[in-house]
């Protein structure tokens, strides 16, 4: 039998501690960093996800197999890539203007913010997984598998053994994993897509994902290709 990985979650916000509180109710070691002193997030950190340890971003990384990303995407850039090179690396992370500011790098309906993360981190290994649940629900609703109607998790990633090793985890999280297919399709889990924020089972959630076309990002998309096409077709004529 193989043992659970060591998980470093970065970011203890509302996301990070949640997923803290599920992975040890879970059984893994979970470690989380914030930036700063670790003993600024340790007494809540215990007392909300309890056997979680809270630590230094660079000791989290150093000895998590497996590190999440539960920070505001505008601060991908702050990420050690070295400290990184080789971990499997679960991005929950998304785009919000106001928060993480007007970047052009993300306005691209072409591109899944995943993938942007994952040429940041050319070392590592980058899975799609909790971006789409708001963090209250994901607290809330985990159940043990076999449950009736027990919530799903879109999982996208490109290696298929470092998906089945995230949808195991997010199976071990209290949810039923549905794997949408590579990084690049993660942008059906985003933003101004019908899955985003949606509490739903797994067959509910399939229908979400193939509904992506009629949701706005989806018609974004549509609108980013069809121009494409069009200045090809342009630059074929002279």
């Amino acid at each position: 039998m193989s043992t659970k990985p060591v998980i470093g979650i970065l970011g203890a916000g509302r996301l990070g501690p949640v997923l803290a509180k599920l992975g040890t109710q879970a059984g893994y070691e979970v470690l989380i960093a914030a930036s700063g002193d670790p003993k600024r997030i340790a007494s809540g950190i215990e007392q909300f996800a309890k056997g979680a340890i809270a630590t230094t971003v660079k000791d989290a990384t150093a000895r998590a197999e497996v590190v999440i990303l539960a920070l505001p995407l505008g601060k991908y850039q702050s990420l050690d890539v070295d400290s990184l090179a080789g971990k499997l690396v679960i991005d929950a992370m998304n785009y919000w203007w106001t928060t993480d500011g007007n970047r052009k790098e993300f306005t691209n309906p072409l591109i899944s913010s995943s993938e942007i993360v994952r040429d940041f981190l050319p070392a590592s290994r980058v899975v799609k997984a909790f971006n789409h649940m708001g963090y209250e629900e994901l607290e809330e609703q985990a159940l043990p598998a076999g449950a009736p109607d027990r919530k799903a998790i879109g999982v996208a990633g490109d290696d298929s053994a470092d998906v089945a090793r995230v949808a195991r985890i997010v199976d071990d999280f209290g949810f039923d994993p549905l794997i949408i297919g590579d990084l690049a399709e993660g942008m059906k889990l985003e933003p101004d897509t019908e899955a985003f924020g949606a509490d739903a089972t797994v067959d509910e959630l399939r229908a979400m994902v193939e509904r992506f076309p009629k949701s706005q990002r989806g018609r974004r998309v549509a609108r980013a290709l069809e121009q494409q096409a069009s200045e090809g077709q342009r630059a074929s004529d002279f």
